[in-house]
C-alpha cells in the first residue's frame, strides 16, 4: 500500500478576495515543504469551483473551498511528528499555517481502506495519486454506528458492486476509500479537529478523474443513483456530508 496514513484538510476561505493570496502560499510554500519530508509519501490540493450550484446539506464542511491531503510514509508516528515539527517551524519563520480568514472545519487522519484503478489506465492503485488528474470526486460520509452490520453491509456494496460501476464512467481512472482514524491534535499549533466522530465514523471515497470534473460528477451521480436502486442494493449507506467535484489547481493559472 502507499502508505499507512493519510491526513485530510476541508478548507473555507472567509474573504473571497483572499483566494489568490491563500492559493500562491499553498502552492508556491506550504505544500512544497511538506513534500520534502521523508515521511510524507504525496500530497495534493484541489479547489472546489461552483459550490454556489450545488444544494446545501447543513453540514459544516458546506463550504469548503478546498480539499487538501497527504499520505504518510512507516513508521507513520515519527513522519506525522517531522510534519508537525515543520508546522512549528513555518510559524516561527512568519510563513503560516495560521492564516487569517481561513476557517478548516475538518482536519483528520484517515487510514486508506482500499484503491482501485480502471483498466484502462493500466497502472497499479498506488501510483494513482501520482498520476496526472483533471480533479477528483469526493464524497465524505457518516455511519453513526461504524461497526454495525448495516455499515458492513455498506462497504461490501461499495466494493463489490458501486466503485467497479463508477470505474466504468468515461473520465474516472480510479478510486480510493479512506477510513476516519482520528482528529488532528497538533502538538504546539492551535489546530484543534473539530471532528468528534468515533474511529471508522466517517468514509472518505475519492475518484480521480482525467476528464473535466463538472461533467463526470454528473455521470458518476447517475450511475451512483442507479446503482443504489437495485434490488439488492443495502437500504443504510450513511449519511452524506459532502460530494462534490474539485478541480486540479494550475499554478498561477488558477489564481
Amino acid at each position: 500500500m502507499l502508505a499507512e496514513m493519510a491526513f485530510f484538510s476541508f478548507v473555507e476561505l472567509t474573504d473571497p478576495t483572499s483566494h489568490g493570496a491563500y492559493n500562491r502560499w499553498h502552492q508556491l510554500d506550504h505544500r512544497p515543504e511538506n513534500l520534502a519530508l521523508p515521511g510524507v509519501a504525496w500530497g495534493d490540493r484541489w479547489a472546489r469551483t461552483g459550490k454556489e450550484a450545488e444544494p446545501a446539506r447543513g453540514t459544516a464542511v458546506d463550504g469548503t473551498d478546498y480539499v487538501a491531503m497527504y499520505w504518510f510514509r512507516s513508521p507513520v508516528e515519527e513522519s506525522i511528528a517531522a510534519w508537525d515539527r515543520l508546522g512549528e517551524a513555518s510559524f516561527q519563520w512568519g510563513r503560516g499555517p495560521i492564516i487569517p480568514g481561513v476557517r478548516r472545519p475538518l482536519l483528520g487522519f484517515f487510514r486508506p481502506v482500499k484503491g482501485y484503478a480502471a483498466a484502462r489506465v493500466l497502472v497499479d492503485p498506488d501510483v494513482l495519486p501520482y498520476r496526472p488528474n483533471r480533479g477528483l470526486h469526493l464524497t465524505l460520509t457518516r455511519y453513526p454506528e461504524p461497526h454495525s452490520r448495516d455499515a458492513h453491509d455498506a462497504f461490501a456494496w461499495e466494493d463489490t458492486r458501486l466503485i467497479p460501476e463508477l470505474l466504468a464512467v468515461d473520465g474516472v481512472a480510479g478510486a480510493w476509500t479512506f477510513s476516519f482514524s482520528h482528529p488532528q491534535q497538533h502538538g504546539t499549533l492551535p489546530f484543534k479537529g473539530s471532528v468528534s466522530e468515533p474511529a471508522g465514523g466517517l468514509r472518505i471515497r475519492m475518484l480521480y478523474l482525467d476528464e473535466d470534473p463538472g461533467p463526470v460528477s454528473r455521470a458518476v451521480a447517475q450511475a451512483e443513483q442507479a446503482a443504489g436502486a437495485a434490488p439488492d442494493a443495502p437500504r443504510n449507506t450513511g449519511e452524506v456530508l459532502f460530494a462534490s467535484p474539485l478541480q486540479t489547481i494550475i499554478p498561477w493559472q488558477d489564481w
